[in-house]
């Protein structure tokens, strides 16, 4: 399938210059009064040799289809992760730089879709949004509620969000796995 040079998106696979590459990260840039462009980072499926193109808007590429199924993420063991297949209980073992920063995200017993090409993993999709709680945040500076500014606070894996001054350590909240940022304060069950 062809899709725009401006709609290559983090996590698909496509095939350029003969050779399938996984699409680590793109940022749509437009310098001065130029035209935009999306400047890609590639990884060689085969290989693991990266590349880093620029695609224009109307430039045609090949997204190639992939297979989907839901696994359980099991354990890590150093820079392997193990999931399960939901329905054949067959194990598979991945490199963690295949999620890239959102490996902070997976979480014991998570459900996952990982993408196959010809019956080898090539990308996992974790859920859009999790749950976490904040082990950090700094304190309401006074007359901060009253503009819309975020203060930083780390969540319980480590990670660094920005969050509003009303949240506070020790609260629960929803984070997009994609964007890493914050959704909304977690309803309290």
């Amino acid at each position: 399938m062809k899709i725009d040079g401006g709609a290559v998106r983090m996590g698909m696979v496509i095939e350029w210059q003969d050779k399938l590459w996984l699409v680590v990260k793109h940022e749509i840039r437009t310098p001065g009064n130029l035209r935009s462009f999306n400047q890609v980072e590639l990884k060689d499926i085969r290989n693991g040799t990266k590349n880093t193109p620029r695609f224009a808007s109307d430039e045609k590429i090949e997204r190639v289809t992939l297979d989907s199924k839901p696994y359980n993420f099991l354990f890590a063991d150093g820079d392997n992760l193990t999931f399960m297949d939901n329905e054949s209980y067959e194990q598979i073992t991945m490199n963690k730089d295949m999620l890239g920063e959102r490996f902070a995200f997976l979480q014991d017993g998570m459900t996952v879709e990982i993408e196959t090409y010809e019956g080898a993993p090539l990308s996992v999709k974790l859920p859009s949004k999790v749950t976490l709680k904040i082990t950090e945040a700094d304190p309401v500076v006074k007359g901060q509620t009253a503009s819309s500014s975020y203060k930083p606070a780390i969540l319980e894996n480590g990670v660094r969000v920005m969050v509003p001054p009303f949240i506070g350590a020790g609260e629960s909240i929803v984070v997009d796995t994609s964007s890493l940022e914050y959704v909304e304060r977690a309803k309290v069950a």
